[in-house]
């Protein structure tokens, strides 16, 4: 059931839904459009579209109504019971699917927690058949006493798995910390649902993560050595597909998972060029990487799917010359060595390439540059000062800088300036 309150989103925001519901492993039935001015406070669509979806119900012997909006538990509680059939929000059905595609036990724990939170909204309206147990005024019965229960144990195993992912999110910080001091370029694929991001990290990475065309077939995140890039390693990690309306039960859950980006050097938005609907979806994951505070990171847009469309693969640059974006095909390949070429220009312009002079003065900095190991080559001169030729990330510059004294002053002068 697609309920729309003013202007019609469109095709697309129908086909989505659909494919949604095909995830999750449900066939399709039949398909209601409601057009309100208002969603209803009792049974969202009003009492005459809520009988006439009962009738079509019972017609096509449908075991489930899902419905492509979020309801509040009395709303749901009320559909379910005046069509006599089970009733699932888009919210229920998009936690549903994430529960059966996690893999990993990190995944698991997203998923469990999000849905208990989710739950949570719902617990004391969805007991109603203990609510009619309750006792006179200022009596306690079993019915009140059952949710108390419920609950107590629904919020213990919340922060029970809130703790057990805090742990996971600080080993996480620790692995980025890691790659930093390892000098380990990341560059992050992030991108809609369904965009092609899976495919294009087996192409880049000579992996098999599971690629599918299905909405979210992949939710674990993976790190792995981009092949065939001139320098230093490179790596390469694929996040969780976005969605317009995610819940933010999931978006809570999924954060230490999301955070990953923020340790990129480049973000790589893909972006499936065949979607009439792609800019709305550009919009969503921008967004999202503005909430988790990844908006201000360098980004380069790579459009699939161009054997689908009436463009050719390659470069698209701006008036300065600067790779902006790049138009490829992950399922054939078109256009990927373009893209390699891009990240390897992207990934350059975040680094500093030169020759220092440091001082006599200045040994607790060139200490430091030897430290990250970024010092490429030094000659020592008669006055006991270094040249030293260095290639660092400007994200280990700015720290360098940070220092007290006047080996930072020193730093911003050398490799800022």
């Amino acid at each position: 059931m697609h309920p729309v309150f003013g202007p019609d989103p469109g095709d697309a925001w129908r086909t989505e839904f659909a494919l949604l519901a095909r995830s999750a492993g449900l066939e399709i039935a039949a398909e209601l459009q409601v057009v309100r001015d208002a969603p209803d406070p009792a049974l969202y669509i009003g009492s005459g579209k809520a009988d006439e979806l009962r009738d079509l119900c019972q017609s096509t012997d449908a075991a489930i109504v899902l419905v492509n909006e979020r309801l509040s538990p009395i709303q749901e509680r009320n559909l379910t019971r005046r069509l006599g059939t089970s009733v699932l929000d888009r919210t229920t059905l998009i936690l549903d699917i994430f529960a059966q595609r996690a893999r990993s036990h990190e995944g698991k724990l997203q998923v469990e927690l999000a849905q208990l939170r989710h739950l949570s909204t719902r617990l004391v309206r969805g007991w109603t058949h203990l609510e009619r147990q309750r006792g006179g005024i200022g009596m306690r019965g079993p019915g009140e006493m059952q949710l108390e229960t419920d609950r107590r144990l629904l919020n213990q195993r919340i922060g029970q798995l809130g703790r057990r992912l805090d742990k996971v999110r600080r080993q996480r910080r620790q692995g980025r910390r890691a790659r930093r001091r390892g000098e380990v370029p990341l560059v992050a694929l992030v991108g809609y649902t369904n965009a092609g991001k899976s495919t294009l990290f087996n192409r880049l990475t000579a992996s098999e993560v599971m690629a599918r065309d299905q909405l979210f077939a992949t939710l674990d995140p993976t790190v792995r050595r981009i092949e065939g890039l001139p320098g230093s390693p490179v790596l390469l990690s694929d996040t969780v597909g976005f969605i317009r309306e995610l819940p933010h039960e999931l978006v809570a859950a999924f954060r230490s998972t999301l955070e990953e980006t923020l340790s990129a050097s480049l973000v790589v938005q893909v972006i499936d060029a065949a979607d009439p609907d792609q800019l709305q979806q550009q919009a969503v994951v921008e967004q999202v990487l503005a909430d988790i505070g990844a908006g201000d990171l360098p980004m380069l847009k790579v459009f699939n799917k161009v054997d689908l469309v009436d463009r050719e693969a390659g470069l698209v640059r701006n008036d300065e010359g600067k790779t902006t974006s790049v138009w490829i095909s992950a399922h054939s390949g078109e256009g990927c060595e373009d893209l390699m070429a891009a990240l390897a220009e992207r990934l350059a312009e975040g680094r500093i390439q030169r020759r220092i002079r440091v001082p006599v003065e200045g040994q607790g900095l060139r200490s430091r540059l030897f430290d990250l190991g970024v010092v490429v080559s030094e000659v020592a001169e008669e006055d006991g000062s270094s040249c030293l030729e260095v290639d660092l990330d400007r994200r280990d510059a700015r720290q360098l800088a940070r220092m007290k004294g006047s080996n930072g002053k020193l730093a911003r002068q050398l490799l800022l300036n």
